[in-house]
This record gives C-alpha cells, structure tokens and sequence, in this order.
C-alpha cells in the first residue's frame, strides 16, 4: 500500500522522500545487502551507521559512500555478547590477559564480554572492579564489563557497591572456587541476595555434596570419566533448589549458569519468575563418555559434561524458551597444566573464539534456527543484565555486528586460536559457518581473519545510569 502526504501542493511518496533525505546523510559506513537478522525476522536490507550508532535500516542504494561493506550473501547479526569468560587478569597471566583474551573473543565474532571475579586479587570490591577497567582500556579488542563477585562478608555492601561503572551483575560460587568466593552455606548466599537489586549470576553445584563425593568416589582415583560422577547431578540440582528458595524469599532476580542436568531444567522451568538460565556451547556440543575417552583432561570443566540423555534436556529446554542465555564459560588453562594427573589437572577450556563456528555449525544442522540463536548471545543479555542501546540492529542502538557466512566451511584448529593457551577441545573439527566480520560500534575490529585496530570501552547498564544520574 502507498502512502502519499501533500508538501505544497505536491503529491511525494512518503517512502522515496524518506530514502532521499537519508540518501543525502554522511554515512560513517554502509552495511549492503545482507540477510539482517532484526527483532522482527531476516530481511535483506542495508543499515547506514553515524558516530558508532545505527542511524537508518533500509533501502540505502542510491548513498554514494566510500566506506561500504557489500553483505551480498551474509548474514547480519546483531554483536555477539559472550556474558560469561575467565580471562584470567590479574594475577594469572601466564594462562591468558584481558588483551589476548578480548583478542581472541573479536577474532571468533564477538564484540562484547562480561568477566568473572574469580582473579588473583579477587574482583570483590570497588576498587578490584576500576584495576580491570584500568588494565581492559589499554588494548580493548572488544567492548567489556565485569562481574563483581559476591561474598558472605562483602554481601552488606553490594546495594552501594554493585552500580559502579562497569559492573554487569554480581557473581556468586556456591562450589568451584577457593578463598573469600566460595559462598557455600545459605547464611553466605542469603548475604548476597538480601541486599542490591543487580542480577546475581550463580555457579549452583553443592561444595558440601561433593566434598562427601570426593572422599568416596574420587578416592584413589585417577579417571577424568570420573569428574562427572562426583560433581554430580545431585550436587547441582541441590543448590539449584537452594539459590532458587533464597531468591523467592528476597524477591532477588538469580541468573543460573552453565546448567548440565535434565533435573535442573525441569525444576527452572517451573521458576522462571525468579531464575533466567544459561547454557554453554560445550554441554551442547560434547557429552559423555565420549568427550574424556577422546580429550581425556581437556574436556574437564566444572560443572561438568555430562551424558547424552542430559545434552538431549538440554537442547529441548533451549528450544522450547527455558533458556534465556548462551555463553563459552572460556576458561583456559595451559597444556601442561591440563596434562597433569587427574584429579591434579585444572577445570575449564578456552573457548570464546570457538563459540561463534560451534553454534552456527549446530543452526546448519537443524538444532535450532538463527532466529534463537541471536535471541540467546543478543537479546538475552540485553534483557537480563539491561543494557543500554546494545543487544540488537536497532535505530539508535550501538553498531556492534557480527556478519557471518553461513554456508563457508572451515576446520577449527589450534592454530587459529589467539588465547595465549593455543588450544581448543575442537581441535580438527569441520564446521560449516564463520565469522567474516567483527564490527564494533560502526569500527571494523576484524574481517576475513585479520584483526585490524582494538576499539573496546566500558559497556553501559541501565540501572548503572539511574543510580548515578549519568
């Protein structure tokens, strides 16, 4: 249907003048023909990007720019937001820093991260939080924030602390953590969630059920298999339960991470008016026993993957809405530490640069659609963690994509990866899907494999710019 208006007299189509005003702008960059994957469905489309913002989505052919992408069989994601690595700064730097791990993130398609506490000193006070953006500013590859974790002593400070810039929520270990982070009894949990207002990100496995575990079951041994039998389902579904009862009582939004088990799935799913969910490229992708009989060390990470009929829970909680989040959970390691004796050998792998490859490869063999996937790395940390003009292809929003070929096979390989571990548990595998371009508030950052100049900075929460009148 046409739609006319009358300007002196004469009638204009209201759609071409609406083309030509926008044809006349001074477009930063031009995004041609790509299959853009907005709130609404994938149309083919361009974008027009100003001052690192998107300024128009339309029919932008008649803009004579020097500064165009032609997206002529891509797709256009909105930016990838990985809202759950280690990287390890400070004090573990000879495993990864904020730079070769934000690098690594920019060279896989993602163009945001949120960091967890769990560093050396811990990131458990306001002035550990300005250290890390301090050392992220110097060569930012991506934009960032970072969790600040919660503490049963530090618990009584949060309503003032956790709305400091730069802050994307609050963290809690309730098993999987040593020193001050380790929050394992109720009294210690009920410190954090009874005071502030941010989302608290929670690691829900039982420290108490699996301390019984490792003294019977992990006695003697030396089988990684065994990893998922004493971190076992039970200990993850009893402090799912427990965190999610605390949360009730405080009225307190609880955001559970990396979840394993089909019980824990099942028991969310009747608690989403307090808990939002996430998953992990890994428990999507590996299982059990399969995954240590191939990897053996390099498969283990906490909680742990576990057996197919729980990858099958998994994937159905994925699709029919239980999940709100998808995240690496990139946690390396060096190889000579993950080639000690287990259970001597650290937990976790790298895997931020592989998130991307992973989870397309899994859309082109029908698990889920595109559509789903933005929504979990896009839409879902916007909503949960509410940021601020960031999470979707938007008039006014960042202009952070991720531009993607969808039908471009690769091998996944250890020399691709940027971490400082040089490691992927994907090592040889063939997937079809790949990221071709990071573009990061209108900055290219990376295309075609090559990285080009680190632009990151601070991301914006609303409730951060509420409370600070900013």
């Amino acid at each position: 249907m046409q739609v006319f208006i009358n300007i002196y007299g004469n009638s204009i189509n209201k759609i071409d003048m609406m083309i030509s005003m926008d044809s006349k702008k001074k477009y930063d960059l031009v995004l041609k023909n790509g299959n853009v994957v907005l709130p609404k469905g994938i149309e083919t489309i361009d974008i027009g990007i100003i001052n690192e913002s998107i300024e128009y989505i339309g029919d932008l052919s008649n803009v004579d720019t020097l500064n165009s992408i032609d997206c002529s069989g891509l797709h256009v994601l909105p930016g990838v937001i990985d809202s759950q690595v280690h990287f390890r700064e400070p004090g573990l730097e000879n495993k990864e820093n904020l730079e070769s791990g934000m690098l690594a993130a920019a060279a896989g398609g993602v163009t945001a991260v949120f960091e967890m506490p769990n560093t050396d000193p811990l990131t458990i006070t306001p002035e550990t939080i300005k250290d890390k953006l301090l050392r992220a500013s110097r060569v930012a590859w991506t934009d960032y924030a970072f969790y600040l974790g919660g503490t049963g002593r530090t618990g009584p400070n949060l309503d003032k602390w956790e709305n400091a810039p730069g802050i994307c929520g609050i963290k809690i270990f309730m098993g999987a953590s040593t020193g001050e982070l380790m929050t394992a009894s109720d009294e210690e949990v009920e410190s954090v969630l009874s005071n502030g207002k941010r989302v608290v990100a929670v690691h829900a496995e039982d420290q108490y059920i699996m301390q019984e575990n490792m003294k019977t079951i992990l006695k003697d041994q030396t089988d990684v298999s065994l990893h998922s039998v004493w971190r076992s389902p039970e200990s993850c579904f009893s402090a799912t339960k427990r965190v999610v009862s605390i949360a009730k009582k405080y009225n307190r939004r609880v955001h559970v991470l990396h979840i394993t088990t089909s019980e824990e799935m099942d028991f969310l799913r009747k608690n989403k008016d307090v808990a939002s969910v996430e998953l992990l490229a890994n428990h999507l992708t590996l299982h059990a026993p399969e995954c240590y009989e191939k990897l053996g060390t390099l498969a283990q990470q906490n909680p742990p993957i576990r057996e197919k009929h729980h990858q099958d829970a998994l994937w159905k909680a994925l699709n029919d809405g239980t999940v709100d989040i998808l995240a690496s959970d990139h946690a390396p390691h060096t190889l000579e530490e993950k080639s000690q004796e287990y259970p001597k050998s650290p937990s976790g792998t790298p895997g931020v640069q592989t998130l991307v490859p992973i989870m397309l490869n899994h859309v082109n063999n029908g698990k889920l659609n595109l559509e789903r996937l933005v929504e979990l790395w896009s839409y879902g940390p916007e909503r949960i963690h509410k940021l601020v003009n960031k999470g979707r292809i938007k008039v006014g929003y960042d202009a952070d994509f991720t531009i993607v070929d969808m039908n471009k096979k690769n091998t996944i390989t250890n020399a691709q990866q940027r971490s400082k571990t040089g490691w992927t548990p994907y090592d040889g595998m063939d997937v079809v899907g790949w990221p071709i371009v990071t573009i990061i508030r209108g900055n290219i950052v990376m295309r075609d494999d090559e990285m080009i100049k680190p632009i990151g900075k601070p991301v914006r929460f609303q409730e951060t710019i509420l409370n600070n009148n900013d």
